[in-house]
């Protein structure tokens, strides 16, 4: 089977909380489509070993909010590489609570859905949960942002509870570089000297070697320590 026709299906970059009395929790995910029009339905996908997938179980509602391009890695790394059961993930970012009282996040979100689980489908490693959508609505300008402009323009990797990741693809040897690129031993994102960390203030054409020490991993938060030269 060649995988890689999988890796054409065109995906989006959305964060879903869920909760109940006073346990909220969200997430980056990516498997997220509308299924049907009247009623208005939308179907999600979320791995059994996540927080978030606990709290759909439990409450059977939860949010989507749709994330605009601007939004900085450090914010994606925040709700993608860190677990709800370590961490308050919402403590410090924008949100509303819904109708259905479950946070909506609002920071670098030009949209939400809120939505009320009707059915599930078990997936081995995954639910994919139907949800009946109770309320919608536009919160901000911007290009919604899709998974390949997160991959190949932000330099962005797959959580290894992601739908999309790809076992033998992470662990593929890369192409030489003309320049010495750095990976994050935490998360697997990778330092391009070529395009820099704008988000982080890093310019374009800074070598690693010349990053001050204080920058973090702009997607998990890991010290520069934490990262080696890829191989």
């Amino acid at each position: 089977m060649n995988r890689a026709a999988l890796h054409q299906i065109s995906y989006g970059v959305y964060i879903v909380t869920s909760g109940q009395n006073g346990k909220f929790n969200g997430q980056i995910a990516n498997s997220i489509m509308q299924a049907t029009s009247k009623p208005a339905t939308v179907a999600i996908c979320i791995h059994k070993e996540n927080f978030t997938h606990e709290l759909i179980k439990d409450s059977r509602k939860f949010s989507v909010s749709i994330l605009a391009q601007d939004a900085p890695m450090t914010f994606i790394g925040l709700f993608g590489f860190k677990s709800g059961r370590d961490v308050d993930k919402l403590k410090d970012i924008k949100t509303k609570t819904g109708v259905t009282g479950v946070p909506v996040v609002l920071d670098y979100a030009i949209g939400f859905i809120e939505a009320e689980v009707e059915g599930e489908l078990d997936c081995d490693t995954h639910t994919i949960f139907l949800g009946k959508v109770v309320e919608a609505d536009i919160i901000g300008d911007g290009t919604p942002m899709t998974y390949a402009y997160y991959q190949n323009v932000k330099g962005g990797k797959s959580p290894k509870t992601a739908p999309t990741f790809d076992a033998n693809a992470a662990a593929a040897k890369p192409k030489p570089q003309a320049a010495a690129r750095y990976v994050c031993t935490v998360c697997g994102y990778v330092y391009d000297p070529e395009k820099g960390d704008p988000d982080s203030g890093i310019t374009p054409g800074t070598r690693f070697e010349d990053i001050p020490e204080s920058w973090s991993c702009p997607v998990c938060g890991a010290e520069k320590s934490m990262f080696e030269i890829e191989k």
